[in-house]
C-alpha cells in the first residue's frame, strides 16, 4: 500500500474515534497535509507531514506507515512520529495548565453559608412595609 485516504489514516492511527469524526474535522479545516488544507479523500504517503488541531492544541506528525485497519494503540503509534516542536509545545501547554490558578478560587461570592443565610433572612424581615406600590398605601387613588 503506497497511498491511503487521510481520513482513513487518521482513524487507523487513533487520532479520531470514527472515520466520520475524522472527515468532519478535516471538513472544518483542522487538518493540513504538507502545509495545505486537506479534504477527506486526500491521499497521504509515507513521509508526509500531517498537522491537526485538537482540544489540547496542534499536533504535527510525520507519517511512518500506512494501515487501512484500526489496530491496538501500540500498533497505531507505529504509524506516525510526532515532531520535536510539537512535543515541546504540548509539554509547555500541559505545564501552563498545571500551573494555572484554580478557577473556583476566583469566585468571591457564591452560595451563602448557613450563618450568611440567617443574616440575610434577619435583614429582610424589616423590609415588609417598604415594598408598597403606592406612596400612601391607597389602592386605586388618583
Amino acid at each position: 500500500m503506497e497511498k491511503l485516504r487521510v481520513d482513513k489514516w487518521l482513524w487507523a492511527a487513533r487520532f479520531y474515534k470514527t472515520r466520520t469524526l475524522a472527515s468532519e474535522e478535516i471538513g472544518k479545516g483542522r487538518v493540513e497535509v504538507n502545509g495545505q488544507e486537506a479534504k477527506p479523500a486526500r491521499e497521504v504517503k509515507v513521509g508526509d507531514t500531517v498537522s491537526l488541531r485538537q482540544a489540547a492544541g496542534t499536533r504535527t506528525v510525520v507519517v511512518k506507515g500506512l494501515s487501512g485497519m484500526r489496530g491496538s494503540a501500540p500498533v497505531a503509534q507505529q504509524l506516525y512520529e510526532e515532531t520535536a516542536e510539537s512535543l515541546r509545545a504540548r509539554e509547555q501547554a500541559a505545564e501552563q495548565r498545571r500551573l494555572a490558578p484554580e478557577p473556583a478560587h476566583s469566585i468571591e461570592q457564591g452560595r451563602p453559608t448557613k450563618r450568611g443565610r440567617r443574616e440575610l433572612d434577619d435583614a429582610q424581615r424589616g423590609w415588609g412595609d417598604r415594598w408598597s406600590a403606592s406612596l400612601d398605601g391607597d389602592k386605586g387613588s388618583e
